[in-house]
């Protein structure tokens, strides 16, 4: 019973940054593990970034190979939201961004299946 939404996103120049908001309520995410997944035209939905919690305050930060170095995940637990700090943004970044939110341990951070709750998404554009 938790809702998910997207903002922040829009178009911006290639080399250039985004930050991507996910707010959730009706409960405190705070023990949930969360995820940014991406989905371009045509392609499947694929994982971005997750923070696993593991206990308290301690989360630990994933990435996919494509944005690691470049995309930055954390959350603000006061707020009840996460965030996706987007850098050195790229054409192929291009993508509609969804968080995702389970309070189930995860099998495989990566995989759709693997969350109960989704953000309606938010559009990035990257323009070259």
């Amino acid at each position: 019973q938790v809702q998910l939404v997207e903002s922040g996103g829009g178009l911006v120049q290639a080399g250039g940054s985004l930050r991507l908001s996910c707010a959730a309520s009706g409960r405190t995410i705070s023990s949930y593990n969360m995820s940014w997944f991406r989905q371009a035209p045509g392609k499947e939905r694929e994982f971005v970034a997750a923070l696993r919690w593991s206990g308290g305050s301690t989360y630990y930060a994933d990435y996919a190979d494509s944005v690691k170095g470049r995309f930055f995940i954390s959350r603000d637990d006061p707020k009840n939201t996460m965030w996706l700090q987007m850098n050195s943004l790229k054409p192929e970044d291009t993508a509609v961004y969804h968080c995702a939110a389970t309070q189930r341990a995860y099998s495989d951070y990566t995989l759709r299946p693997s969350y109960d709750y989704w953000g309606q998404g938010t559009q990035v554009t990257v323009s070259s």
